[in-house]
């Protein structure tokens, strides 16, 4: 009731980002699957009181693929990812939301899941200083967020559009921290390519045009993309330019 699965249908062929940008999030690959060689045989886990879990950080603008890096990364690792829905979990009554929050941990870690926590300095946002008790409760929620996020050994997943609203505190437990920028014309010829399936009967698109005039997200080129096939499919011919 307080998260969703979110069936993982991406891959790596399926990701256009920078060079730079795919070595973070293959890293975050390599530390869940040689967690047991570094912490148990190497014996790292004795310096780690705490912490031993995988926390990642996603920022940058809408649409510039932070859900489907998500994706990728748990379909990848074979393990199943839910996305943490903020609207159940932040409530209004004092001690609710981290009862909420205790349930959605406790069972991720009894079912090894990847927790998703998209626009998540709703939750892990800046603490103020306290002029109301409302203030002082806000506070208590961020600082327990904080504890239950380090007691936590599984993996979990903060996205962000406002990364300067983010608690600094969270900063300094983030294992792999990603930096998701707007595509250059290269790869947004590469988005537009990829988001026109093989058996779609697509005729003669300039993606070069496309791709050189509109400095648009992923996510905006996936929309137009299917936006002009639907156009197509209702006069029953291919898609053309003018759809797109």
């Amino acid at each position: 009731t307080l998260a969703h699965k979110i069936r993982a249908t991406y891959s790596w062929d399926d990701i256009v980002l920078p060079p730079d940008q795919i070595s973070r999030l293959r890293e975050i690959c390599i530390q869940v699957r040689q967690r047991q060689t570094v912490l148990e045989r190497w014996g790292f886990d004795r310096r780690l009181a705490m912490g031993k879990g995988i926390n990642v950080l996603f920022a940058g603008q809408s649409g510039t693929g932070k859900t489907m890096a998500a994706e990728v990364i748990a379909g990848d690792l074979g393990l199943d990812l839910y996305k943490v829905d903020l609207s159940g979990v932040v409530s209004k009554y004092i001690g609710e939301t981290e009862k909420n929050l205790d349930r959605i941990f406790d069972a991720a870690r009894a079912a090894e899941v990847v927790l998703f926590f998209d626009e998540a300095d709703a939750l892990f946002g800046k603490r103020s200083e306290v002029s109301d008790a409302h203030d002082r409760y806000a506070n208590i929620e961020v600082a327990y967020l904080l504890q239950r996020l380090e007691r936590h050994d599984g993996m979990v997943v903060l996205a962000t559009n406002l990364q300067r609203n983010i608690d600094q505190a969270f900063t300094r437990r983030i294992a792999v921290w990603v930096d998701f920028r707007p595509p250059e014309e290269a790869d947004r010829r590469r988005i537009w390519a990829l988001n026109f399936p093989p058996q779609a009967p697509a005729a003669e698109l300039e993606l070069d045009f496309l791709a050189r005039n509109f400095a648009i997200s992923g996510g905006t080129i996936r929309n137009a993309a299917l936006a002009a096939a639907f156009l197509a499919a209702a006069d029953a011919r291919p898609i053309t330019m003018e759809d797109v």
